[in-house]
């Protein structure tokens, strides 16, 4: 289930936010009154969505916004008064930070809300495929190590080492990674 933090020290704003946000499909969202708060609840928990009304009693707020972005994988609305909209939005947006200027209509929260959204599942998706690539780095790596290993011990040539990982992996029916792992483990281990 998607989960949202509001950070707002205000009661009758807490609700009007916790409304738009439940009604968007963020059931039951969590509300703080401060940013030390909510940065212990951003490192234990996972939050798809986080809302910051502006200012808040132990910093202005911005701060806060820059954090999660960095730390999470949340998208981030900013919620600042519209006198201080646009020198906020210079601080935060090129970091991913969405600004919304105060007062704002219902319409324009949700929108607000949507294009959170959007860039949460983009990250998302963008630190999968991030994990994807590790894993495939991790077992090329694996491979070439596997290969310098045949190259020394052996005298075989990279080629011959290639073919000689791709063979053995075919013959038991094994990938390329875990049979160089298997050469790896043979190595490190006494005899």
């Amino acid at each position: 289930m998607p989960r949202a933090l509001i950070v707002s020290a205000g009661a009758s704003s807490n609700e009007y936010l916790a409304h738009h946000v439940a009604e968007y499909g963020y059931p039951r969202p969590t509300i703080v009154p401060s940013c030390g708060e909510a940065r212990r609840l951003l490192g234990t928990s996972p939050f798809q969505l986080v809302v910051i009304n502006t200012p808040l009693p132990d910093e202005i707020g911005h701060e806060l916004g820059l954090y999660a972005v960095r730390n999470t994988q949340a998208g981030v609305l900013l919620l600042v008064k519209a006198s201080n909209a646009e020198q906020t939005a210079g601080l935060v947006e090129e970091s991913g930070v969405l600004v919304l200027s105060k007062p704002f209509t219902a319409a324009a929260f949700r929108q607000g809300l949507h294009l959170a959204a959007a860039t949460s599942r983009r990250l998302e998706n963008l630190w999968q495929e991030n994990e994807r690539l590790r894993g495939k780095l991790e077992q090329t790596r694996m491979v070439c190590r596997a290969k310098c290993r045949l190259i020394q011990q052996e005298g075989m040539t990279e080629a011959q080492a290639h073919r000689y990982l791709e063979k053995l992996a075919m013959d038991t029916r094994r990938s390329l990674a875990q049979t160089a792992a298997d050469i790896l483990q043979q190595e490190d281990s006494p005899e």
